[in-house]
């Protein structure tokens, strides 16, 4: 097996999600009060916030690489959703036909919210293969497919189909959801793509994709 099914729980990432914010408060209190000390005169003490801030932020974004270089590549299965807070999407069903030189993959794609009273909506996803080789494939255009970042009201749950096409040889495809590597997501413990690989639905049998 090429990939670990091992990885961090949603739990762990809301966990890290919550560090994060408060990280971030304690952030901004931290850099108020020093710009406040040295408009005021106070110079040494507001040397002493940023010395100790800028400590802080370098050992927590040590922590935020280790942990991508460390974390194996989750595996999931058709059905198993993956959830950002209350969005969530889950691969429904998959139509795998062969053609003359190359193989077509229909892709149902569920897309549901969690939440109890606020819309939700997840903006900057996409979709897209991953062949044995590591190659990547995104869906063929069409205009008139749903969104994935369609607004979803409490509870609702909608379907969107994407259709790839891979070459005959690609071997087994596996589909990723790519939420993005912008801020602040890149800076949230287990959330970050950019050092390690993001996590992978297995939609048939064979070589696993790379």
């Amino acid at each position: 097996m090429l990939y670990n099914t091992k990885g961090f729980t949603e739990t762990t990432v809301d966990l890290f999600d919550l560090l994060f914010i408060a990280l971030l408060l304690a952030s901004m209190v931290t850099l108020t009060a020093a710009a406040i000390s040295g408009l005021g005169g106070r110079r040494r003490r507001a040397r002493g916030l940023l010395r100790g801030w800028s400590i802080g932020a370098a050992i927590y974004l040590a922590i935020v690489v280790v942990v991508s270089l460390a974390t194996p590549r989750r595996v999931l299965r058709v059905g198993d959703p993956q959830c950002s807070d209350d969005w969530c999407l889950a691969v429904e069903d998959v139509q795998r036909t062969p053609l003359n030189s190359a193989v077509s993959y229909a892709v149902t794609l569920r897309l549901f919210s969690r939440a109890q009273r606020r819309a939700q909506r997840e903006k900057g996803v996409s979709v897209y293969l991953l062949d044995a080789r590591g190659r990547r494939y995104d869906p063929l255009p069409d205009a008139s497919e749903v969104p994935l970042d369609i607004l979803l009201q409490p509870q609702e749950s909608v379907t969107a189909k994407r259709v790839f096409r891979l070459p005959a040889d690609a071997g087994e495809a596996g589909l990723v959801v790519d939420h993005g590597s912008g801020f602040p997501g890149c800076l949230v413990i287990g959330e970050n793509t950019w050092f390690h690989r993001p996590a992978v639905v297995q939609l048939d049998g064979g070589r696993r994709p790379a």
